[in-house]
């Protein structure tokens, strides 16, 4: 029998993004106990994060509230735009420029979704235009928030894209001055682990050796503690999810005034779909495809072609992505946060969510001591392969609903053996009724009702569901109308277009309250 050992200690093995969030997270968390507990990051001077996480969820304007991050600091240093959607171009039909909005504002008006079932195609109009005013914002170029509105404050949800790089800088400098993470510059070169699968000890290269009493595995891809020294087996999903490869680059605007898109753009192609983010200073763009069905030559010349005169005499970066998750992603004394504990692709922004919300959850839920620590990795391994299916789920249903079929890539993921079973039973039930919140039942659901319906309809999802609208019914489904035109036009009046907006408070910050 051991005897129980306080946890005094955390070492975490990697920077980046992943690496910084759960620095950050734990620090924040712990450093408010007494006695706090020593939280130590130590990555590597001579690997390059990934670095192309530009988009996120509106969770991270939490975090960073959280945090203590003033908002104009962050967009001030990190190249940051505002997000308010995911624009899905030509995921119906092909090279038609037709698209639908996953909007980050709640449905004002949901409970018309009915009547705009009934209504017929050519009268329907947009199903995120019927239930929010934001689409409308959008389309016409406006940003989320008012100059009057304080910190993380607007007039809609809203999300950010930023330049990953500059945000690993800035996690890493608040980190150490505010919340007193110890850095450390060292690569870490063996594990000694003991009979019961434990990391004892970290041999590195010019810092000798360092323990702790928990250990987070941020090394990425490589999973160089969870998966080369614990040994814990990947569930691969690439069944599933398709893509699993990037070509990206980054382009400067043509000129300074040029509109920044304030969302999202993600086009369907033959093999995947390409991104498209405005930052302030330069655009990020990739394609992500699958190698299954793309060579990595078709994939330049569609990347090629989407950008035109802007591809010319510029070389793609190119991404090999493992789709699926870890079997635990705590084993023993070392948790997995980050690509070392999973990847399902970057539709949707579920990268930089997943690290977010599983680094809040350690921090949350971390162990007192060694005792209660198996009964804690219990709970959080279900938590986080829980998490890991549903949002495996939410990226299919976007396939699976899309209309396209002219490409083996779009036929295959329609394909019943590639949809899992807890998608399929969503389906067959919303071809009969409409998705309600008691669908959604996990504390730890990401994507909940109002998600589904943004990408159900969105994609004009078949329902079965028709009824015979009376006077009144009718009448209110104007009268809704009505109030959503007035909305808009009273927002257009107090907002101010996405890039305006962006420089104003470059030049003169954002008020506190």
């Amino acid at each position: 029998m051991t005897s129980r050992k306080d946890i005094k200690s955390v070492v975490i093995v990697g920077g980046g993004t992943a690496g910084w969030i759960s620095a950050c997270h734990l620090a924040k968390k712990l450093n408010a106990r007494t006695p706090k507990i020593q939280v130590m990051l130590v990555e590597s001077p001579n690997i390059p994060t990934i670095g192309v996480g530009e988009g996120t969820v509106p969770m991270l304007r939490e975090t960073l509230k959280y945090f203590g991050i003033r908002e104009d600091d962050f967009i001030h240093r990190c190249d940051v735009t505002f997000k308010q959607s995911v624009k899905f171009i030509d995921w119906n039909e092909p090279n038609s420029g037709e698209y639908y909005h996953h909007l980050f504002d709640y449905p004002y008006f949901k409970d018309f979704t009915s009547t705009w079932l009934n209504k017929s195609l050519s009268d329907r109009g947009r199903y995120a235009d019927l239930v929010s005013v934001q689409g409308h914002l959008i389309d016409a170029g406006f940003g989320p928030k008012a100059m009057t509105q304080p910190q993380y404050r607007g007039a809609m949800h809203y999300a950010y894209h930023l330049d990953a790089a500059k945000f690993t800088k800035l996690l890493t400098e608040f980190g150490v001055e505010q919340l007193g993470v110890k850095h450390l510059l060292a690569e870490v070169i063996d594990t000694k682990i003991d009979a019961q699968g434990n990391i004892l000890e970290l041999y590195t290269d010019n810092a000798g050796v360092l323990t702790a009493d928990l250990y987070v595995d941020c090394t990425g891809f490589s999973a160089q503690l969870i998966g080369s020294a614990c040994n814990v087996p990947f569930v691969d999903k690439s069944d599933i999810l398709f893509v699993d490869s990037a070509l990206v680059v980054q382009l400067p605007y043509e000129d300074k005034y040029t509109p920044i898109p304030c969302f999202t753009k993600s086009t369907a192609q033959e093999a995947g779909w390409i991104w498209d983010i405005g930052l302030s200073e330069r655009r990020g763009v990739g394609y992500v495809y699958s190698s299954q069905y793309s060579s990595i030559e078709q994939a330049e010349s569609v990347l090629r072609e989407y950008l035109g005169k802007a591809a010319e005499e510029i070389s793609f970066r190119h991404i090999p992505m493992k789709v699926g998750y870890r079997e635990k992603s705590w084993q023993g004394n070392c948790v997995a946060i980050g690509l070392s504990s999973g990847f399902v692709e970057p539709l949707e922004a579920t990268g930089l969510l997943m690290f977010d919300a599983t680094a809040r959850m350690l921090a949350e839920c971390f162990p007192a001591n060694t005792d209660v620590m198996p009964l804690v990795a219990n709970r959080y391994n279900q938590r986080v392969s829980n998490a890991w299916n549903r949002v495996i789920d939410f990226i299919k249903l976007h396939y699976v609903t899309a209309k396209r079929m002219d490409t083996p890539f779009w036929v295959d993921n329609k394909n019943e053996i590639s949809i899992p079973d807890s998608l399929k039973e969503h389906l067959e039930l919303w071809r009969y009724h409409i998705p309600t919140a008691y669908d959604f039942t996990s504390t730890l659901e990401f994507f909940n009702l109002e998600n589904y319906l943004y990408v159900l309809y969105g994609s004009d999802f078949e329902s079965t569901l028709k009824m015979t609208l009376n006077d009144e019914e009718e009448r209110l489904f104007s009268e809704m109308t009505d109030k959503l035109d007035k909305q808009v036009t009273l927002l257009k009046s107090q907002l101010l277009p996405h890039r305006e907006l962006i420089e104003r408070i470059k030049l003169y910050g954002i008020q506190l309250n």
